[in-house]
């Protein structure tokens, strides 16, 4: 799986600490003229591109206002686009500061303490880093002292200038909210797809999180870009049947499906080939360092969700994969940022490509097309 590539120590090896100065002299330099000299004339198409991503990300997504304090994180795998970050931000705020730190070893690591005591002193923090801070400390630390905060983990150059990020969020924001009502008062949802998924579950209607649209201008409020996604924990213990998942598992484009037998809201057996041992035993490994009563929860299944942005593409990274409009996904592990009891520490979504899906009665999508008028 590719979450195991990326811990590899042998690649954490191959990108010397000399990639820090290297990002620090980018920016600081960022006038050199040797340097511009030696810049192809293609690159200054590339450039204008993410200029005019981060334009839109400070005036936009995050409605960055003059005399805000802003942080922007980056690594030394994003360096590129905390700098025109940064040129962006400046426009709009003077107090404005880039910090790159180094490469975290996985998702969820926490931030040097440097960098998280940085946060708590923000109105808005910007987070462009290869692993996920979404869920460290620290951003919740800097949410609760007032911060609204875009995290862009995993995120590259090309995926910052198209696909999803290339998206109209004002309209995706409304075409969530259209589909809000159709939530309402419903309990029991059903997935069902040619490639064999049968599966059925039960929610807390006012549960459903419709707020990852991409507009994240007011305090406390936490996105990830690219965005667009309705998204719900299903009722613990209530899933039952049999899921297919034939899009994406995690960062990894399939192609081969995954069958998840799920009784009462768990996982009970894992079929697919490789990717399947794969995932035993990524989920085994985990389940070795709970408490023996807890082990068990890692197969509980967190979240379920649909795909709302109608730019986002199917490539193998799951910031853009589960925003796919017309797809859903479902992810197993932790699901105690969404309100429930298993604190496990994994979580990994699955996104199917053309489901069906009911809520009670009602229809949504037929496959992966909505048959509801939500824009």
């Amino acid at each position: 799986m590719a979450r195991k590539k990326q811990d590899n120590p042998e690649e954490t090896r191959k990108e010397p600490d000399e990639d820090l100065n290297e990002i620090v002299d980018s920016v600081i330099g960022s006038n050199d003229k040797e340097k511009t000299v030696q810049e192809p004339t293609n690159d200054e198409s590339i450039e204008e591109l993410l200029s005019a991503s981060a334009k839109m990300v400070v005036e936009t997504c995050m409605d960055i206002r003059r005399g805000e304090n802003v942080l922007i994180v980056c690594d030394p795998t994003t360096g590129e686009i905390g700098k025109v970050l940064h040129e962006a931000t400046i426009n709009k705020s003077e107090r404005v500061l880039l910090i790159v730190m180094p490469k975290a070893k996985h998702h969820g690591e926490e931030p040097p303490a440097p960098v998280a005591n940085l946060m708590r002193q923000q109105q808005v923090v910007l987070a462009p880093t290869k692993y996920s801070l979404t869920h460290t400390r620290a951003i919740r630390q800097a949410l609760r002292d007032g911060a609204r905060v875009a995290t862009m983990p995993g995120i590259t150059n090309e995926m910052f200038t198209h696909g999803g990020m290339a998206a109209d969020f004002n309209k995706i924001k409304k075409r969530i909210s259209n589909l809000g009502p159709h939530f309402r008062r419903r309990r029991i949802v059903n997935v069902k797809s040619k490639q064999g998924t049968d599966i059925t579950f039960e929610v807390n209607w006012r549960e459903w999180k419709l707020d990852d649209n991409g507009i994240c201008n007011r305090p406390r409020m936490l996105t990830n870009l690219p965005a667009g996604k309705a998204f719900i924990m299903p009722r613990e213990g209530t899933m039952n049947g049999i899921l297919i998942i034939d899009g994406s598992w995690d960062s990894t484009l399939l192609d081969e499906k995954i069958e998840l037998q799920i009784e009462n809201g768990m996982v009970v057996d894992v079929k697919g080939g490789q990717i399947a041992a794969n995932i035993r035993q990524e989920f085994g490994e985990v389940a070795k360092k709970l408490r023996s009563k807890d082990r068990e929860s890692v197969w509980t299944i967190a979240e379920f969700g649909f795909g709302m942005n109608d730019q986002a593409r199917m490539g193998g990274n799951v910031l853009e994969d589960e925003k796919r409009l017309g797809t859903c996904y479902f992810s197993i592990g932790d699901n105690t940022a969404l309100g429930g009891s298993s604190a496990v520490g994994i979580h990994i979504p699955g996104v199917l490509t053309k489901p069906s899906v009911w809520l009670d009665d009602s229809q949504i999508l037929q496959d992966g097309e909505f048959i509801l008028e939500i824009d």
